[in-house]
């Protein structure tokens, strides 16, 4: 079944590229995204809220960083998602 808060496709980018890795800085998947630091933190919320991705915080120097993670829950859903998008390009 597709999830629908994955599927929007800032959200479906978002998971594809944290899906590889341990963790990425904000600005990287900003930059990654070519997106507004407001429309990242809209979309990275929504994922949060339902327990796909984790948001952490840290000190570089005076900087405030972001770091982000997808969690376990959020692997699965992403797992799942692509599953079924496979499955409905499969099935043409």
């Amino acid at each position: 079944m597709l999830d629908p808060i994955i599927h929007a496709p800032n959200r479906l980018q978002i998971c594809a590229f944290l899906a590889p890795l341990e963790m990425a800085e904000f600005q990287l998947l900003r930059d990654h995204l070519n997106v507004s630091d407001s429309v990242l933190s809209k979309h990275l919320s929504k994922l949060e809220g339902e327990g796909y991705l984790k948001q952490h915080k840290h000190k570089v120097g005076t900087r405030q960083r972001t770091s982000l993670s997808l969690t376990s829950k959020g692997r699965k859903a992403f797992k799942s998602h692509i599953k079924t998008l496979e499955e409905i390009i499969s099935n043409r």
